[in-house]
């Protein structure tokens, strides 16, 4: 029988989590290390898939100001990303619970699996940056290495940014790990698109980018650009994260009695309010803004992108960097939390010796089910985009009306 001391570390286990919160200040380390990498990320594949093509438009002044400006920025999220890796790889070879940078820097290019990883990580951030430096200067931001630079240095983000969920062992499961692998570089690509786009449209508000004479002919194909860009991610991260919800989480009530579930459920609440001013902005405030571009820059409608658009946008980013902040305090899975603390009721054991379920088997029936849902999440982002289209055209045939007067704009 159980001496009383271990019964009452039965009741103390069954009542904790079976993977705790964890430190404040490692969460801190590992959300500064996903923010340089996806903003870097995020910004380059801005400046060349949305930003740039917008600018290019207007003129060469335009589209040079613009790809310095996205440049510089992402040339410091990447030169930050350096230390950031190295901070956390400093801080989880430290025994003490410091930071152990000689051990870090040593870890690199080892000789095992996941020292080559993450010398590949810190490698492409460098090579990456590299090729974005020269874009911060005008010169080299309107010559004709610009896209070249841009592709190469988004390409690179992306290699670095995936080398953090590559497998560092050989699997006994190749193709379940392969679709894992895939299912997270899905969710963090789609998530650095977004949210790093966000962030550059931020910076790109702020006055000294586009001239207050461009900035309806700018703003107009941009954003239009960046949604379909970012509706895309969305769908991205929406299936991904479907994915990763059916692996990790047996059920709703899960969400609420799992120290797992209870993060996540939080980090759902914050997809879903980006989610909510992703639809105001599609339907309501993008449109308004392709109403001012038919109206003339001169007209009342103009003041939407000086107070409503820059205000939304950094909400939007402040939000994404919390969803950022959130996301590291995820460990373990909500299944094995919620078995460990049914076994811990009857048992002993120590916390770290308790047993976890196998990983859930794929059947038919999951194959059917992630079918539909692909299906339907494509499905709502195509249609979404396309009435936002529909939506916006109506408002500028009515915007553009010669009979329009400026109290008739302000309604538009």
């Amino acid at each position: 029988m159980p001496l009383p001391s271990q019964l009452s570390g039965a009741f103390s286990l069954a009542a904790a989590p079976s993977t705790p919160l964890g430190p404040f200040e490692d969460s801190a380390v590992t959300w500064s290390t996903w923010v340089t990498l996806m903003g870097f990320l995020g910004l380059t594949a801005l400046a060349l898939v949305s930003a740039g093509p917008a600018a290019r438009r207007i003129g060469s002044d335009t589209l040079t100001a613009v790809t310095v400006r996205l440049s510089r920025a992402a040339f410091v999220a990447g030169v930050l990303a350096v230390p950031a890796v190295l901070t956390d790889l400093a801080h989880g070879a430290s025994e003490e619970g410091g930071y152990d940078f000689g051990a870090a820097w040593n870890s690199l290019y080892d000789g095992s699996n996941a020292g080559r990883l993450t010398g590949l990580e810190v490698t492409f951030v460098l090579v990456g940056v590299a090729l974005i430096a020269p874009l911060a200067t005008r010169r080299a931001a309107a010559g004709p290495a610009r896209r070249w630079l841009l592709a190469l240095g988004t390409a690179a983000g992306a290699v670095a940014l995936g080398t953090t969920k590559f497998p560092d062992e050989a699997p006994e499961d190749w193709g379940r790990t392969i679709f894992d692998t895939l299912m997270w570089i899905l969710h963090l690509l789609g998530g650095a698109v977004w949210l790093g786009g966000l962030a550059g449209l931020a910076l790109l508000t702020l006055p000294g980018a586009v001239a207050p004479a461009d900035r309806g002919a700018f703003w107009s194909p941009a954003i239009r650009r960046f949604s379909a860009a970012a509706m895309s991610c969305v769908a991205a991260v929406a299936l991904s994260g479907l994915f990763l919800y059916w692996e990790h989480v047996d059920g709703p009530s899960q969400l609420l009695t799992t120290m797992y579930g209870r993060v996540l459920g939080v980090k759902i609440l914050i997809f879903g309010a980006l989610l909510l001013l992703g639809v105001f902005n599609q339907f309501w405030l993008h449109p308004r803004v392709d109403a001012l571009r038919a109206a003339g820059d001169e007209r009342p409608l103009r003041s939407i992108l000086v107070r409503e658009f820059p205000v939304v946008v950094t909400v939007e980013t402040l939000l994404g960097m919390a969803l950022l902040f959130v996301a590291p305090f995820l460990h373990g899975s909500a299944r094995n939390q919620a078995y460990q603390a049914e076994v811990a009721k009857h048992s002993s054991i120590a916390l770290d010796e308790l047993p976890k379920l196998p990983p859930k088997e794929v059947s038919t029936s999951t194959w059917l089910w992630g079918t539909g849902e692909t299906i339907a999440v494509i499905a709502v982002m195509i249609v979404g985009y396309w009435l936002s289209g529909v939506i916006a055209r109506r408002r500028t045939t009515a915007t553009a009306a010669p009979a329009s007067s400026p109290g008739d704009l302000i309604q538009a």
